[in-house]
């Protein structure tokens, strides 16, 4: 069908989503390799090209400093990598909770499960938990992520009449709970974990390593690869819970499946770079802009999307005011909070 025919009927022509998924990998992994040499040190791209390779066993080190193959290797590749899981959970949980509600508002940081996630990592900080090892804060993230998304569907149900007034008060309701209660644990810690505790609540990778890239990959790609497994049932509940049911969805059983795979991906997010707002909103709506509202599509077009985002973003914060780093909370909600004013005044303005 030609253009102007598109046009005429209404359609709007879309690439494929293979082709949309391997052009914005392409582009991750560009961003990715050029931001290992972007930071108070400026490191060549040949060299970074050199020292990935030389630590792959490829080539020898040649004329490379110890500094700068330290630099690339140690600092800025787990954190670049953890920084893409990161993008990519908060992007894909985005993109669950916005099917489980049925409503396009629904982000983890606007109906306040980052700020369930955080709630338990703090606690876990402050009070000095320890019963898993040292998986403890990222058990506790997950814990808190889901029993916050459990109480907003609970309230804010979809198939009870509620609609997206109703689904901001109540995460309004209980992210504003949630804020007090990490604000009393901010209160009683001591001055060894204030400044930290502090920091971590607006978002950053700055304690990035191998150690906790490593940690935080297999939360990330189980929920990776059981929310794209859940992809169908997205779709039938995108029709309304009673006609995915007359359909043959088992509802009951994908809702819960989906809080549990988004509390994973926002808590192990959470977990290991604090509060990073508004991701969840905006990565799913530019997706599905380019490749329609298909969960087929749209989970992995966003998680490659929001890693790429989070790159871009914490590159930017770690070389924007050497040597200090800049939150990376703040450069989400700095591009978040204009975007989501400007889609509730759409949506008003359709209404």
């Amino acid at each position: 069908m030609s253009g102007a025919a598109a046009r005429r009927t209404g359609l709007v022509r879309r690439p494929p989503g293979g082709l949309l998924f391997v052009g914005l990998l392409a582009l991750l992994v560009v961003v990715i390799v050029l931001s290992f040499g972007i930071g108070p040190l400026r490191i060549p791209p040949g060299d970074v090209v050199h020292v990935i390779a030389h630590k792959l066993g490829l080539v020898d080190a040649g004329s490379l400093s110890q500094r700068d193959i330290s630099v690339v290797w140690n600092l800025r590749v787990p954190r670049a990598l953890l920084a893409v899981i990161v993008g990519a959970s908060l992007a894909m949980a985005g993109a669950g909770l916005q099917g489980l509600f049925g409503n396009p508002l629904a982000d983890p940081g606007i109906v306040g499960v980052t700020h369930g996630a955080a709630l338990g990592a703090v606690g876990a900080i402050v009070i000095g938990a320890t019963a898993f090892g040292a998986w403890t804060i990222p058990v506790a993230a997950f814990l808190g992520g889901a029993a916050t998304t459990t109480l907003i569907y609970v309230l804010a149900r979809p198939d009870r009449g509620t609609g997206t007034a109703t689904l901001l008060l109540v995460g309004i309701a209980i992210a504003a709970a949630c804020s007090a209660a990490i604000g009393f644990f901010t209160y009683i810690a001591d001055a060894d974990d204030l400044q930290s505790l502090v920091f971590w609540q607006m978002g950053s990778l700055a304690m990035a390593n191998w150690n906790s890239m490593l940690a935080a990959l297999p939360a990330f790609a189980l929920g990776a690869v059981a929310l794209r497994a859940l992809a169908t049932p997205l779709d039938m509940l995108a029709l309304g819970e009673r006609q995915a049911q007359h359909i043959g969805l088992d509802v009951k059983r994908a809702r819960l499946m989906l809080i549990a795979v988004c509390a994973l991906l926002v808590g192990s997010a959470v977990a290991f770079a604090g509060v990073v707002g508004f991701v969840g909103l905006v990565v799913p709506h530019f997706v599905r802009l380019l490749a329609g509202p298909g969960h087929r599509w749209l989970v992995p077009l966003s998680a490659v999307a929001g890693g790429l985002l989070i790159v871009v973003a914490d590159t930017a914060a770690r070389s924007l005011d050497p040597p200090s780093e800049i939150p990376l909370g703040l450069f989400s909600a700095a591009l978040g909070a204009p975007f989501f004013l400007w889609l509730v005044l759409r949506r008003k303005g359709a209404a």
